[in-house]
This record gives C-alpha cells, sequence and structure tokens, in this order.
C-alpha cells in the first residue's frame, strides 16, 4: 500500500507519495493564488484547492509509475481558519473565500467581545492569533455582509475538510481543525456552545469532530476519476497545518519544539499541556495525537520579509539572490553596523504590543552598506522569533535543541546566526519542508494500522547538520536582543500613532 499526503498551504498545495513505512517516493507541487480585493481581505478560490489537489495527483503517480489501485489512503494537511460556506447540494456558495489571514471581521470581533469576557474566551480556546482571523468571526461577518450566502448555508467548511467532502461526499472535522474555530473548549475536546450562541451562529452548521486518523469515507466515484484513483481509497479525516506539522517535526515529545522557516514564521512546542498566557496570547490548537497540544508564537512575514527585501533590494542576482544574501551576510559584524531590521510587514501579531507595528530599518547611516542590510534581516527574523521561544520557556519545559523547517533551513549562514541568537544547538535534518506532509502521512498510516504509534516518526528524521552556539557571539547578541524588544516596543506604538 501506498500513502498520497497533501499539504495544502497558503501559497499552493505540496504532495508526496509514500510507502507504508513513511518513506518519500515521489513529491509535487501546485501554486494557487491569494487575491487582495480590498485593504485586509485575503481571499483563496476552493476550485483552486481542488485543482491542485488533482494535479498534483496526477504527477505523482506518473513520476513514481505507480498503480493507482496501490493507493490504499490519502489524508489532507490543511491551512487553518478558513472558512467555506456549503447549500444543502453541497455546493461552494462563495467562488473565493477568507483564508487565515483575512482580517475584514475586526468589528463583528469587538461586538462579540461586549458580551463575552475576552480573557475567559482566550483561555478557553487557545486561539491567540488577532481574534478576528477566526472562522466563527467571519461567520459573523458573512451574516452581516452576504446575508443571502449565510441563508442558504447548510454547513461551514475548512480548508481540508471541503477536499475531503469533495472526496467523499462525508462532512467531518477534527479536533485540531476544530480548535481552530474560535468556539472549541481545548480542555474539554468540543465545541464550546455559548461562544456560537454569542455569535449568532448556529451549532448545526458545524461539522461533526472526530480523531484525526479517522476514515472519513472511500473515494466517490466522481473524485475517483478526477484523481486518477479508485473508489477503494481511504480518506482520513487529517490534521490542521500547524498541528501535522508538529506531528511531521517533533513527533509528539513532550517538551520538542521547531522553527518553521516558511512565508510565515513560527515556533510552537508539544506538550501535554497547552501554553495560555493572556498578556502574550500563545496560539494552541490541539494536537494530533489525543490529549496534546501544539502552542506557538508567529510572525506573519518571515520568509515573506525576506522575500521582499529580495524582490526589492537584490533584483539583479535574480535566481542567485538567496546565495548573494548569505554571502553579504556572513561579511558583515554581529548588530550588521548598527542596523535593526523588524520583519513585522504584514502587522503584528499576539506577542506584539500592538497588531498595528510595521516592519522597519531602523540604525542606517552613511557608512553603512547593502551587507549590513542583508545581514540585518537574517537577524531581525531571528531575533523576533527569539522573542517567542523566551515566552515559551516561561511557560513550559523545553528541549536543549531545536529543529528548523522550512525554506530557510536551507541556509547554513542562517542556521548558524540561529543557534548564536537563541543559544541552543540548532538542528536540521532531512525531513525538511516535508513535516506537514509527513505528519498527514502517518495519519493515513495509523489510521490504515501500518504503523501502531506516531512515535516512529523519531526515526524518520536522520541529522544532517547540527549548529552549535558560539559563547562569544550569543554575548554580542544579547545586547543586540535588548536592542531589538525596545524597538519592537516603539514600532507598536508608532503603529498606533499613525492609525496603521
Amino acid at each position: 500500500m501506498v500513502i498520497i499526503a497533501y499539504d495544502l498551504g497558503t501559497g499552493g498545495v505540496k504532495a508526496a507519495l509514500y510507502d507504508d513505512s513513511l518513506k518519500v517516493l515521489a513529491k509535487s507541487f501546485m501554486e494557487y493564488r491569494t487575491y487582495f480585493p480590498e485593504a485586509g481581505l485575503h481571499e483563496q478560490k476552493p476550485s483552486d484547492w481542488w485543482n491542485g489537489v488533482v494535479e498534483s495527483t496526477k504527477q505523482l503517480l506518473a513520476a513514481s509509475h505507480t498503480d493507482p489501485q496501490a493507493v490504499g489512503a490519502v489524508a489532507i494537511s490543511g491551512q487553518s481558519l478558513t472558512a467555506i460556506p456549503i447549500d444543502g447540494s453541497g455546493a461552494a456558495l462563495l467562488e473565493r473565500v477568507p483564508i487565515w489571514s483575512d482580517g475584514r471581521a475586526k468589528d463583528e470581533a469587538r461586538r462579540f467581545f461586549e458580551t463575552v469576557d475576552e480573557e475567559r474566551w482566550y483561555m478557553t480556546t487557545g486561539n491567540g492569533f488577532p481574534a478576528h482571523c477566526y472562522t466563527i468571526f467571519k461567520l459573523m461577518w458573512m451574516k452581516a455582509h452576504q446575508s443571502e450566502v449565510f441563508s442558504n448555508m447548510k454547513h461551514v467548511l475548512g480548508s481540508k475538510d471541503y477536499i475531503n467532502y469533495r472526496m467523499t461526499g462525508k462532512i467531518l472535522t477534527d479536533h485540531s481543525y476544530a480548535s481552530g474555530t474560535g468556539g472549541y473548549n481545548l480542555k474539554e475536546a468540543r465545541y464550546q456552545e455559548e461562544f456560537w450562541e454569542a455569535a449568532g451562529i448556529d451549532m448545526d452548521i458545524l461539522p461533526k469532530i472526530v480523531p484525526s486518523d479517522t476514515v472519513v469515507g472511500y473515494l466517490t466515484e466522481q473524485a475517483a476519476k478526477e484523481l486518477g484513483l479508485t473508489t477503494d481509497t481511504a480518506v482520513m479525516a487529517g490534521g490542521v497545518d500547524i498541528a501535522c506539522m508538529a506531528l511531521g517535526a517533533t513527533g509528539i515529545r513532550d517538551g520538542a519544539a521547531y522553527i518553521s522557516l516558511g512565508s510565515s514564521s513560527w515556533v510552537p512546542v508539544t506538550a501535554c499541556r497547552p501554553v495560555l498566557d493572556f498578556k502574550t496570547r500563545p496560539y494552541v490548537f490541539a494536537h494530533i495525537e489525543p490529549g496534546m497540544y501544539t502552542s506557538a508564537y508567529s510572525i506573519f512575514a518571515g520568509g515573506s520579509s525576506l522575500r521582499w527585501v529580495r524582490d526589492n533590494l537584490f533584483t539583479e542576482f535574480g535566481s542567485q539572490a538567496y546565495g548573494e544574501i548569505d554571502r553579504l551576510a556572513q561579511s558583515a559584524p554581529v548588530g550588521a553596523n548598527g542596523i535593526l531590521f523588524n520583519p513585522s510587514l504584514a502587522g503584528g501579531t499576539s506577542q506584539d504590543k500592538s497588531v498595528n507595528i510595521q516592519g522597519a530599518f531602523v540604525g542606517l547611516s552613511l557608512l553603512n552598506n547593502r551587507a549590513d542590510l542583508a545581514r540585518s534581516v537574517l537577524e531581525g527574523i531571528a531575533l523576533n522569533l527569539k522573542q517567542s521561544i523566551t515566552y515559551l520557556q516561561r511557560k513550559v519545559q523545553m528541549e536543549d535543541e531545536i529543529l528548523i523547517c522550512g525554506g530557510g533551513s536551507k541556509s547554513a549562514v542562517w542556521l548558524q546566526m540561529f543557534a548564536d541568537i537563541l543559544d541552543v544547538r540548532v538542528l536540521k535534518t532531512n525531513i525538511d519542508q516535508d513535516a506537514a506532509s509527513l505528519g498527514a502521512a502517518a495519519i493515513a498510516a495509523k489510521g490504515m494500522k501500518r504503523i501502531g504509534s506516531y512515535q516512529v516518526i523519531d526515526g524518520i528524521h536522520r541529522r544532517e547538520a547540527c549548529y552549535r552556539p558560539d559563547r562569544a557571539v550569543s554575548d554580542q547578541y544579547k545586547t543586540v536582543a535588548k536592542r531589538f524588544n525596545h524597538l519592537a516596543e516603539v514600532l507598536s506604538e508608532f503603529g498606533d500613532y499613525c492609525g496603521a
């Protein structure tokens, strides 16, 4: 038996074909577009997700010469906090739907907290992103601004649950995805009825919650025909992207943490209890493993800040731009000759003093050059994530090394910088950018009883490099970190002042 795992992300769908020992046999990537019709509105087409899944499946089968009959199961890791309304016939009611970063529901969130205590809501749900990002508030917005859509809505589905529905005709979700709706009780593992009542949302539209490794159903004849598979292929409930990535990156070890260096960047820790703090608001999801949680802080524009710098300051280097940034950064001293870069180009997260914080280069002088700018960018992202680690360490005992995965892990220069700034051992393994798809594949393997426990994931990782902190450099970065933290405070105040 072979397994197909789909990582349904913001930039596209990454798919991988695994054997039942979780060895990768083939990979594929299909990009899709995000639409920005107005300030704060971030939308994608569910039809693009489906087309990406269809095309990537065909690519995997062709590249690996796999017999469709051999594909025993599929599972999806899906981007969080999406809201796809469907009618009684199962048709999507919107061509484009709000994705996780969409900010349209700010007024609805404010109205909700006029009757619901915000601290109690957070401590119950662990939903530490800006509140308006969560599904419950997007539904309130639909009710207020898209009344016809809302009145015709029979169910609301998340990203991976919509694809599962297209595959099987079944309407279900799992605990990890439900925990990002804004109306889920983390500790009791159920929807919190009073929050949905306060929002004016009928809970009948919500999908039933099942464990992630549940077989939702089997491919319908239509889905099998489109995908090039058979109706014998099982479809698993799957999980939300951050929980699948946590599973694939660190398994189920209590206190294990990793850094994801993607377009957005985050630091999650897997633990037997949720990390909750109303002041700094880590965001928490139910883990794929029952009774465990993944708690994290994030930067909304980690890798995308670096991409912005590449596209605006290093355009002449073309495909070699990231290598040139590394080369120049390595030639500049610790602290980038006084330049600090704050990567909040997409606004602030829960750990910032204000969601209105904006990015900045600060400390420029006539003595600075492009090498200083390059180093300051890499340092700034790492320093921002150091804040995240510091907050987590105050609440939970963490392992003394941290795995880094995602696109940014290709840079040895940056990984050494992380080791020095975080003052911990930084690990790179063979899994790299495949953590979420590995997590999804493990869900399928467990659901199909090919593995007995997620503990097997530890044995799949092979260490490729370990970066150790240079004590002298780490000491220098302690001073730089103090300046960076002060800058974040100032930029937050400036953002609020400007009404960003």
